[in-house]
């Protein structure tokens, strides 16, 4: 009788798992139907019958949610990569505490997330405090993901100033965003194994995406020349500029993007770097920072005009465009010595045999931002904003120098003469 029971079982078992099968197979069949429908109401015709079975196979691997180790698994297409980093993550998360950091970090990405959901992008993965970004082609309208990726980035850029400015009226820490975009083709589709798989892009331009990125600085949109090419009637970008990168042999160009004209829309990073600027003569120390790894050997310069967000440096030997440095300076009014300053070159020119250098702030502590802006305030107590030019002193950039600020009349320069000589 039991032996009856379990041949009766094995049989409804098998005429279960054999109906299923059926029934996978008639879904399979009925989505290559309406596929083939739709390429045929598209293009005129069905696709062939070799074509037609590969795309047979590849609805079957789907269904069945397994990774093929044929060709059908991955394919070749253009696409726009954004890449977006929060500057200056690492030195809030030392000043903050893990909740306030997670929470603050958790609202960004939110806000982000709407504005990348606005524009049809497809968030590849978070990695820390950064965001990949995939905007893949339309056959229908061509290149029409480099516009949606140039948009985006712009109007991501707007949404972290709107935010900013509410963390401000909350005591919250300020978030920046710098943004590099590429444009290319990738090799896309499913990578792991059968415990973990994930859908992602892989190839050379994702890289190119990130290199770029890097060289952006706070809320600033940075673009490949490819992308630019695809957009130069949609988007206002800056002059380009020659810079090079690891695992490339020749120059890359890259631009700045300013903003959509058409749609009224522009990165409001200019206003960011509005501060004050005042005139010193600061001994300062600096380390080259390579691969994220902060070197050895400790150079020494002059600082000649300090504001909140950066400085102009004199050195003895100049530094290339873009290369990042970890500065220290003492304070010695305020009896500080301001440490963990990092900072990029943004400008390097030559004056009578002397190498000057802007250099824009990309991660300060929360202390040293404080006193950095204290400093500033006491060697000036009243001023007001004007354009940035070589002819006042400033340091202009290809790509995003900070504002320079000068001193209104009613200014006691002596105060300045005085502190040059106790800082000096």
């Amino acid at each position: 009788m039991a032996r009856r029971r379990v041949i009766c079982y094995s049989y409804e078992n098998e005429n279960k798992n054999k109906k299923s099968r059926l029934t996978q197979r008639w879904i399979i069949q009925d989505a290559v139907r309406r596929i083939q429908d739709l390429v045929a109401e598209a293009m005129g015709r069905s696709l062939p019958g070799v074509v037609g079975a590969r795309l047979e196979h590849i609805v079957q691997s789907v269904a069945a949610s397994e990774v093929s180790s044929v060709g059908d698994a991955y394919s070749w297409r253009e696409v726009s990569i954004l890449l977006a980093d929060l500057r200056g993550f690492a030195s809030i998360a030392e000043s903050y505490p893990a909740r306030v950091v997670l929470d603050t970090l958790n609202r960004c990405f939110a806000t982000l997330t709407e504005v990348i959901v606005q524009h049809y992008g497809i968030i590849d993965k978070f990695m820390g405090d950064a965001i990949m970004v995939v905007f893949p082609g339309d056959q229908a309208v061509a290149h029409d993901h480099a516009r949606r990726a140039i948009l985006c980035a712009v109007q991501m850029q707007i949404a972290m100033d709107e935010l900013r400015q509410k963390h401000r009226s909350e005591n919250v820490p300020e978030m920046f965003l710098g943004i590099g975009v590429n444009t290319g083709k990738v090799m896309t589709g499913l990578i792991g194994s059968d415990r973990y798989r994930a859908h992602t892009i892989i190839g050379d331009e994702v890289n190119l995406a990130s290199r770029i990125e890097a060289f952006s600085l706070r809320g600033q949109v940075l673009v490949s020349q490819s992308t630019y090419e695809l957009c130069q009637d949609f988007a206002d970008c800056g002059p380009p500029v020659q810079v090079y990168m690891k695992g490339k042999a020749e120059s890359v160009l890259i631009r700045e993007v300013k903003g959509i004209p058409s749609l009224g829309k522009f990165v409001p990073r200019r206003e960011l770097r509005r501060s004050a600027r005042v005139e010193v003569l600061l001994p300062f120390a600096y380390q080259i920072v390579s691969r994220k790894t902060v070197l050895a050997t400790v150079d020494t310069g002059t600082i000649h005009n300090i504001g909140y967000d950066g400085v102009l440096v004199e050195i003895e030997r100049p530094l290339p465009l873009y290369a990042e440095i970890k500065l220290a300076v003492n304070l010695v009014s305020l009896g500080y010595r301001a440490e963990d300053v990092y900072g990029r070159i943004v400008d390097v020119r030559e004056d009578k045999g002397r190498w000057f250098c802007g250099v824009e702030f990309t991660s300060v502590t929360r202390q040293a931002s404080e006193k950095i802006r204290l400093f500033v305030q006491m060697l000036i107590p009243s001023y007001v904003p004007i354009q940035a030019s070589r002819d006042a002193g400033g340091a202009a950039a290809p790509l995003g120098t900070s504002a320079k600020e000068t001193p209104v009349g009613d200014v006691d320069h002596r105060a300045i003469q005085d502190r040059r000589r106790i800082e000096g």
